[in-house]
């Protein structure tokens, strides 16, 4: 077998396990794969064109102002629930895990960080780490094939971790403008908070926890914003009932309808507290509105077009302002019509339900061919939410799929090949 595939394009042969994508699913998985199972760090494949864990997830975070995460102390990339406590204790940082009414701690952003990056560092996650782009992947009798930009890979498995997909949401209203250099998405990469409080007057679009982050962020820093939310604002702890952590949970009131169905659909997104901010950054937000120059607005944009010290906004009331610029917190589309999906899909013909949901099994999240046999591609993230429930995207999400991946492998190796072998049902926690 050949050595490890280096960043310089030198190809790599029979990997046990490639896995697209080292954010917080991907490195959670390779984690988990390295701690309890035998392999390695040489026969794992991690493909991401940051070249580095986790650097899409951060650069995101404080892109969007994230001071500390929604997610509690126990979610986190190591398998051990307290092992962020320990972390956070060991270094006299327990300050970092920040109290939270009516909900178990949170950690700082900075801690959640570096306590990965100690995971991380642990078990040299990085030398399996190939910094480069999947452009295709074809199937073997022993596996697959994956091509990338820089080089390929005969895998005997595939874990697709390849988060929402990439498609911002763009209003209808915006497109006129879409190549105006005073509107982007928050979530571009020429984004910045700093440079963005530099002077004039912000307009930040959406009422979700991404839109109430980068209004704080940016109200804190001195600039002039207004928050304009098309519906009411809706507060949630998390993004769903805790009870979807627990896995009986999820067999019991997800896996009773067909894998793939409209059913499936249907519960995980009624269950989901979309477009929802946490309690402790509503009253930020408020605070800040008394005593800033914030500003909320809830209507709606009919349209916005340029003039010359800025952009004309009309609002659904028949009023009109002019702002600086404008920021859309309008989030993703639906990450089952990412191209990505539809790609992967069709080159492996792998079978997709309703809205394009992928059909996964469910007890190691590997995603069925149309002609219904299994195949040696898993899925973590916002693509098996139809398995793991409406929780998937989230950390606890990444932890239970990587949970029933791992299992798959029999010591570590499965057939000669690293295919993965059956495994035994995981114990609920």
């Amino acid at each position: 077998m050949e050595g490890p595939m280096t960043k310089d394009g030198e190809t790599h042969r029979d990997t046990a396990v490639v896995i697209v994508g080292c954010g917080i699913h991907g490195t959670t998985l390779a984690v988990r794969l390295l701690a309890e199972t035998d392999l390695t760090t040489d026969n794992i494949r991690i493909i991401d064109e940051h070249g580095e864990p986790l650097a899409a997830f951060e650069a995101k975070a404080r892109q969007c102002g994230m001071e500390t995460l929604r997610s509690t102390f126990v979610q986190h990339v190591s398998p051990e629930p307290f092992s962020l406590e320990s972390f956070a204790e060991g270094r006299d940082r327990e300050h970092e895990l920040v109290p939270t009414r009516n909900y178990p701690p949170r950690p700082t952003l900075s801690l959640f960080l570096d306590h990965a990056q100690f995971v991380v560092d642990q078990h040299n996650l990085t030398e399996s780490v190939v910094e480069a782009r999947m452009t295709n992947v074809t199937r073997r009798d022993d596996g697959v094939t994956v091509e990338t930009t820089g080089g390929s890979f005969d895998a005997g498995s595939l874990v697709l971790a390849i988060g929402m997909g990439g498609e911002y949401t763009w209003p209808t209203w915006a497109d006129p403008i879409s190549d105006n250099e005073r509107i982007q998405h928050v979530w571009n990469e020429s984004f910045s908070p700093t440079e963005t409080t530099a002077s004039g007057e912000s307009l930040v679009v959406g009422g979700g926890i991404t839109a109430g982050q980068v209004v704080t962020t940016l109200a804190e820093r001195g600039g002039s914003v207004t928050l304009c939310h098309r519906t009411p604002i809706e507060t949630a702890e998390s993004e769903a009932n805790p009870c979807w952590i627990n896995w009986r949970h999820v067999e019991r009131e997800l896996h009773c309808y067909p894998p793939g169905s409209e059913r499936r659909y249907r519960t995980v997104q009624q269950a989901r507290n979309d477009g929802t901010i946490p309690p402790y950054l509503f009253d930020e937000i408020k605070d800040l509105e008394r005593h800033t120059h914030l500003d909320c607005r809830h209507g709606t944009i009919e349209t916005v077009a340029p003039v010359t010290d800025g952009l004309l906004v009309r609002f659904g009331d028949g009023t009109s302002r002019t702002v600086t610029r404008i920021l859309l917190a309008t989030g993703f589309e639906s990450p089952f019509d990412s191209p990505t999906a539809a790609r992967i899909a069709s080159w492996l013909d792998l079978e997709r339900g309703y809205c394009n949901v992928p059909v996964l099994n469910d007890e190691a999240l590997a995603w069925q061919r149309r002609e219904g046999e299994g195949s040696q591609v898993y899925v973590t993230g916002a693509l098996a939410e139809g398995t793991v429930g409406p929780l998937a995207r989230n950390v606890v999400g990444a932890k239970r799929a990587g949970e029933r991946i791992a299992t798959t492998f029999d010591g570590g190796q499965g057939d000669e090949y690293g295919r993965p072998t059956p495994g035994r049902s995981l114990a609920d926690d």
